[in-house]
């Protein structure tokens, strides 16, 4: 049955969403509540569940509700101007404080295939892929064979060293730090030497 929106505006659920941000910093999936959020944003819990339908998808809302960058608009003429380009335009404070928030809610994907399935359809494949289409077009160009075995893993593998980051490190991840990886793991792996040093 389809959830019945109420009236709400973009800068009322850019509250709501601030808050349930707020609240998974602070105490994670599994004790975010929608009273707690109702409770911080001073609205009806009813009115969250017309707007967003259930915890889950208020939560992906939330997290998507960042994420403004829409890769497949760069095109640079170049894989490694594209490349360079998408992880400059995401920025060091996305690529740090992304993957916390994700964490936020890792352990209940393993128990919640409703979180589980919102956030892979409205967050990580649309991502993957984006950066296929960007892969796609560098082969049409010319610059990657189309049988390179690397074309299909390389989309996961740049969402992977996001995500994982967290527990892979204290240091939060950079653009600078990005691009390394860029130039000493994609970028080989697709046949390609790094922009520096040619093509």
């Amino acid at each position: 049955m389809a959830v019945r929106r109420s009236r709400i505006t973009p800068l009322r659920a850019a509250q709501v969403y601030e808050a349930v941000l707020g609240l998974l910093r602070e105490v994670g999936y599994e004790a975010l509540t929608m009273e707690a959020v109702a409770a911080r944003t001073r609205a009806g819990k009813a009115t969250l569940y017309r707007q967003w339908g259930s915890k889950p998808r208020l939560v992906v809302a939330a997290l998507n509700h960042r994420e403004p960058l829409r890769i497949a608009e760069v095109d640079t003429g170049s894989l490694h101007g594209d490349l360079y380009e998408i992880v400059d335009r995401v920025g060091d404070e996305a690529l740090s404080r992304g993957p916390v928030l994700h964490l936020g809610v890792g352990s209940a994907i393993l128990g919640n295939p409703e979180l589980r399935r919102s956030l892979r359809e409205s967050m990580l494949e649309p991502a993957m892929a984006d950066v296929a289409r960007v892969l796609r077009r560098a082969v049409r160009r010319g610059e990657v064979p189309g049988d390179c075995p690397a074309l299909g893993l390389v989309p996961g593998m740049l969402c992977s060293v996001i995500l994982a980051r967290p527990l892979l490190g204290e240091e939060p991840l950079t653009v600078a730090e990005m691009r390394r990886h860029l130039d000493a793991l994609v970028f080989p792996a697709l046949g390609l030497r790094p922009a520096l040093t040619g093509p």
